[in-house]
């Protein structure tokens, strides 16, 4: 059974999604660590419930991003992990540690990438006046969010939506797609072909995710 690391930095709905998924049978995965670089992430908690062994680095005791992130990889190294997957690890990661996990590091990120990389997006979108918004599962590379993505879930902008309600109706699809992009991969259905990602010949499960249904 394939190993992950899961990074959080608060508390880590992705994760607690992850490890139903798990609970559940859906997602044959043996989640070997939880790391979190903030002590009073509530996922921390969470995981030790879940029997997740756990772990906090304080990146304010490192005299900067290098220095942190390296000793964040020995951590991760420890439990050789198959893939380690961000689930709202709100630091932006070195080049190095980038390159040191590639195409075995995956993010999922609360937009339709390219659209609204970084902060906000959900009131970003809102500002702009989308009709279609959503979340994206891609593997992470040195640009910020601008990795290959693996899958997206799309949903409408609704008239009236707030921040609250549009980052509920997106968060709702991320519970979604993340188990079943972190499915793929260890089942090896997933390749990169020309920085594109590719799904196995046989997956009848599609790439995109429309909920609830457009018409």
């Amino acid at each position: 059974m394939k190993r992950i690391v899961i990074l959080i930095s608060g508390r880590g709905s992705n994760m607690e999604a992850l490890i139903a998924a798990r609970d559940a049978g859906t997602l044959p995965v043996n989640i070997v660590a939880v790391i979190s670089n903030r002590v009073d992430a509530k996922g921390l908690e969470t995981a030790a419930k879940s029997g997740i062994t756990t772990h906090f680095i304080n990146h304010t005791a490192f005299a900067g991003r290098e220095a942190f992130d390296a000793r964040l990889a020995q951590c991760i190294d420890e439990f050789q992990p198959d893939l380690v997957v961000l689930a709202g690890f709100m630091r932006i990661l070195s080049d190095g540690f980038v390159r040191h996990y590639e195409g075995r590091l995956i993010n999922i990120h609360p937009s339709l990438l390219p659209s609204f990389p970084g902060l906000h997006t959900h009131q970003r979108a809102l500002e702009e006046g989308v009709r279609i918004h959503g979340c994206t599962v891609h593997f992470v590379t040195p640009t910020l969010d601008h990795g290959p993505v693996i899958i997206q879930a799309a949903v409408p902008v609704l008239d009236g939506d707030d921040e609250a309600s549009l980052s509920a109706r997106v968060l709702r699809q991320e519970h979604i797609v993340y188990p079943q992009a972190v499915r793929w991969f260890v089942e090896g259905k997933l390749r990169l072909e020309n920085g594109c990602v590719r799904l196995a010949a046989d997956q009848a499960e599609p790439p995109v995710l429309i909920a609830p249904e457009i018409r």
